[in-house]
């Protein structure tokens, strides 16, 4: 089954509303867009793992018993002498927005997003969220892994999947999931 959608964007560039317009073949609708990790076979058999044994001038943040480290808009927790790059999980709050963020609106929504994680404004913090299905992106993170959902190639980063479009001739990332981890 193929279906055209359209999907609104705006920059923070331009005041004027972007349409986006591809056809899609669906085998079965997932109204949530939740996928069970178990669907979900990476390209590489091993995920990237970066880590440093320093980390310069960095902020210790903690947040719900997880300490976290911070410096040049990555986060990183300490194991066994190492530092690794790590995604701040949904929840995760700030009172300072890291540097370079951009400004992605979908729908009324507004995020920040940032290598690779949106944030939302919540009184004088910004929190960790998932974004909404049919936001788009222009730029993906280093650190994306490419996946495979039922016979389609999707790039994934903090467990969030995205489709490459395109957007008046300008490659794109759409929001199309979020990878639920199973225990």
């Amino acid at each position: 089954m193929a279906f055209t959608t359209e999907v609104s964007s705006q920059s923070r560039r331009s005041s004027t509303t972007k349409k986006v317009t591809r056809t899609t073949t669906v085998k079965k609708a997932t109204p949530s867009r939740r996928i069970s990790s178990t669907k979900v076979t990476y390209k590489r058999p091993t995920r990237k793992v970066v880590s440093v044994r320093n980390v310069p001038n960095r902020k210790v943040i903690n947040h719900n018993g997880q300490r976290y480290y911070y410096n040049n808009n990555r986060y990183y927790t300490y194991s066994r002498g190492r530092y690794i790059s790590i995604a701040p999980k949904v929840g995760f709050r700030i009172r300072t927005m890291p540097a370079h963020y951009k400004r992605v609106r979908f729908n009324t929504i507004n995020y920040y997003y940032v290598s690779g994680i949106f944030y939302t404004q919540l009184n004088n913090e910004y929190e960790v969220v998932d974004p909404k299905v049919g936001t788009i992106i222009y730029e993906l993170p280093d650190d994306y892994e490419k996946v495979v959902i039922d016979g389609q190639t999707y790039y994934e980063y903090a467990n969030i999947l995205y489709e490459k479009v395109q957007v008046y001739g300008t490659r794109a990332y759409e929001v199309v999931g979020v990878i639920e981890l199973d225990n």
